[in-house]
């Protein structure tokens, strides 16, 4: 069986057995906040002072009205949280799960997903800071808030590819997730979430035109400030959506059986 069937198979698997990643992302979210009364909202409330004083400070140091910086900031913080910790804790999905997959036969894309169902419930706390700046300052267009959800689909599957590939490769090379996460750091500041390609002048705008991390943003971002996303934005990132599935799922089928040995 070529290697990429096997991918396909165990995708299918994997999405199949829904109740087990689920169940086991609620499990460790339960038990990262047990004996605490806010739980997850901790991370809400410390995003939420983080939002408001990066808001503050710095569309002051740039200039920028309150009413239409803090929202940028609000929502691309947010987004970048979900990102980052899919792709962060992706690049430990296999190591994490070394016991579940040296003794069970379970599919192996499945502590992938359990990584992006875990991160997207911790994103559904998170949004509330959206939805209160948003409530705060206004909806400035209503026609492009259905946008958002095809957006944060694709931003999902993208954010998926990139884990299911860290994790794969952090799996035979120990040293990757730290690399990872400090690659991760490096780009919050090169991706236009503090600010966007509109504060650029000419001369530096390849910053945000040659960063694909800056299209993922813009899908979800755009659609709750008001505008449309353009269409070559949609395209670029539905083309790295499947080019990188393709190349993660490559990759899984060529050393799926090789996993348990690595961890």
């Amino acid at each position: 069986m070529s290697a990429f069937r096997i991918a396909l198979r165990d995708l299918h698997q994997s999405m199949a057995a829904w109740r087990l990643w689920i169940l086991l992302g609620w499990l460790e979210i339960r038990q990262r906040y047990a004996r605490s009364k806010l739980g997850p909202f901790w991370l809400t409330i410390s995003m939420g002072v983080l939002v408001g004083t990066m808001g503050v400070v710095y569309g002051a140091l740039f200039g920028q009205k309150v009413g239409d910086y803090l929202p940028m900031v609000a929502v691309g913080i947010v987004a970048w949280g979900l990102f980052s910790g899919i792709v962060n804790e992706g690049s430990n999905a296999y190591i994490a799960s070394a016991n579940y997959i040296r003794q069970v036969n379970t599919p192996r894309l499945i502590y992938v997903l359990q990584a992006v169902w875990r991160n997207l419930v911790i994103f559904g706390h998170n949004f509330i800071i959206v939805l209160l700046v948003l409530l705060l300052f206004g909806v400035k267009s209503w026609g492009s808030l259905p946008l958002f959800i095809p957006g944060l689909l694709l931003f999902l599957l993208n954010a998926g590819w990139i884990a299911a590939l860290v994790g794969l490769l952090s799996a035979r090379f120990r040293d990757l997730p730290q690399i990872v996460s400090a690659l991760l750091q490096v780009a919050f500041y090169v991706t236009p979430i503090l600010f966007s390609g509109r504060m650029l002048s000419g001369k530096h705008r390849w910053i945000v035109e040659f960063n694909p991390l800056a299209y993922l943003i813009d899908v979800v971002r755009d659609p709750l400030l008001g505008s449309i996303p353009r269409w070559p934005v949609w395209a670029l990132v539905s083309g790295m959506a499947v080019l990188g599935w393709s190349l993660a799922l490559a990759g899984t089928g060529r050393y799926h059986k090789r996993i348990p040995y690595w961890v």
